[in-house]
């Protein structure tokens, strides 16, 4: 069996929004069209999820709400800002086999980077800026039976701007 990985990182948010905290920052207007197109791409690969987990935080929300997805979604403190080594725990207790998890920078690039078994050909990937989505299949039969080591082949990998043609 094969378990699928959507790794996006959130859209770009708003630095100079009125947000009582980091944690809630929304979106701002390139982040709201780049979460759309996106959320467009997945479909149209059929990169589809059965499972989405989020961080909490209101940029997470936002992003997750204009993929626009039918897939049940957690959102999670856990993923707020978390390490690799906390968003290997969290993929671990997913429950289906084709998961989106939405998160932060450094620890989405840095996740991305420890899964991959082969960097995609791709000049964005190492600072993996927001928006940037990763799809890896791995050979396990469900998420407890990953472990570090485990690498996920890299099917495809995309970031906003090649969508919106910027």
């Amino acid at each position: 069996m094969t378990c699928t990985l959507i790794l996006i990182r959130h859209a770009k948010s708003a630095w100079d929004a009125p947000a009582p905290s980091d944690h809630a920052r929304p979106l701002n207007k390139r982040g709201r069209r780049s979460a759309k197109a996106i959320g467009q791409w997945l479909k149209d690969m059929d990169h589809l999820p059965s499972q989405v987990i989020s961080s909490s935080s209101q940029r997470t929300r936002e992003t997750h709400q204009l993929l626009k997805l039918d897939a049940p979604v957690v959102f999670t403190e856990r993923l707020y800002h978390a390490s690799s080594d906390i968003m290997f725990q969290v993929l671990r207790e997913a429950e289906h086999p084709r998961v989106l998890m939405l998160g932060h920078n450094p620890g989405i690039a840095a996740f991305a980077h420890s899964l991959a078994s082969q960097p995609p050909d791709h000049s964005r990937f190492d600072d993996y800026p927001t928006g940037a989505t990763l799809v890896l299949d791995f050979e396990i039969d469900q998420w407890s039976d990953l472990s570090w080591g485990t690498t996920g082949k890299v099917r495809d990998f995309i970031v906003p701007r090649e969508l919106l043609g910027e």
